[in-house]
């Protein structure tokens, strides 16, 4: 009896040490991938890509693999929108009809299809407020659908103001909704999901008008809105007033022919994803281009049909292994990619030591 303790000791002493292994540890040398290009000084280094539950939970071993079964890959499909709230990513995947949850902190990789009332169609883009509540834009189902932070089903609103809301965004307890069908902003109360107001007012004031609203970012005072329609982005303040205007139609630097997703750093400088151009570019408040990182996929760090663009600045530790020795890292930016085998890239933007 005692011999076949030891024996079952034994196995589990082997499954606990041997079991896993870590996920894509550097065994050697990566290719550096930085923007720009020497002899400009390095602002961006591309870290690393994620596509699979393979590239974020630890693999097992073949002893493990041949005692419990190999468990199945799981697989982003096609993604657009992505937000980060306390080391976990949510990635909206329209292909899925749900959003992937990836964990950083304790490297899981898991699915999130909603039943019933809170079921997904076409999963747009999402959300994490402060305490933890989740928006989603679904386009289909022409509402935004609100969970609680344990992933339960609490409302959808904008069905009655018949809304196509395509991004959605919280702040100072109103949440804010790209109306690709009235081609608006509209704004909504965080407590009770009433329709407070819209914007832009005329329709006829060729600056101010919106087109083809489909993503937004709100940095301070401003609300800054993608113009799909228009090729631009347009800025206004937090009570609808026009205020500029980025980009314009070209193939030119500093012009958008697909321009998505937008995000904006803490020293006011506008990201732009361009689905044509396959790239992100980078301008200063002023409206001015700072320089542009990705391009038609060749290889690690170039995009394929990109759409969404977040900063981050809370997980650097997470990533840090991957920084170049010479460089500082400062803040990570990811993009999502709709095709290609690298569905979410993230980079850094360094300085150097």
């Amino acid at each position: 009896m005692k011999k076949k303790i030891k024996i079952v000791l034994s196995l589990i002493f082997i499954i606990i040490n041997f079991g896993c292994s870590t996920t894509k540890e550097i065994t050697k040398q990566q290719e550096l991938i930085i923007y720009p290009k020497p002899p400009e000084v390095t602002r961006i280094q591309y870290l690393t890509s994620f596509s699979t539950s393979s590239d974020i939970v630890p693999q097992q071993s073949e002893f493990f693999e041949s005692i419990i079964g190999k468990k199945e890959d799981r697989t982003i499909i096609k993604p657009y929108g992505i937000s980060i709230y306390k080391g976990k990513i949510y990635i909206c995947d329209t292909m899925l009809g749900g959003l992937v949850v990836v964990d950083l902190n304790s490297s899981t990789f898991e699915y999130f299809i909603p039943k019933g009332l809170g079921e997904l169609k076409k999963p747009i883009n999402c959300f994490i407020d402060k305490p933890g509540k989740l928006y989603i834009a679904d386009a289909e189902r022409q509402q935004i659908v609100v969970f609680d932070k344990s992933g339960n089903y609490l409302n959808a609103f904008g069905l009655a103001e018949q809304i196509k809301p395509t991004d959605v965004f919280v702040e100072d307890n109103k949440i804010w909704v790209t109306d690709l069908m009235k081609h608006k902003i509209a704004i909504y109360n965080q407590s009770d999901f009433s329709l407070i107001t819209t914007f832009p007012k005329d329709d006829t004031d060729s600056l101010s008008r919106l087109f083809s609203p489909t993503n937004l970012f709100i940095s301070e005072n401003e609300v800054y809105v993608s113009d799909f329609g228009a090729f631009n982005v347009k800025v206004y303040d937090k009570a609808g007033n026009y205020k500029r205007t980025v980009g314009s139609y070209g193939r030119n630097l500093g012009q958008f022919v697909r321009q998505k997703g937008i995000a904006v750093d803490k020293e006011n400088n506008l990201y732009v994803v361009d689905a044509g151009f396959e790239n992100v570019q980078i301008f200063n408040n002023k409206g001015q281009l700072l320089m542009f990182f990705g391009g038609s996929y060749k290889g690690p760090g170039d995009m394929w049909l990109p759409a969404k663009v977040i900063i981050d600045y809370d997980n650097l530790n997470y990533f840090q292994k991957y920084v170049h020795e010479s460089f500082d890292l400062k803040y990570l930016i990811f993009v999502t990619n709709q095709y290609g085998p690298s569905k979410i890239n993230i980079y850094g933007f360094v300085e150097t030591k």
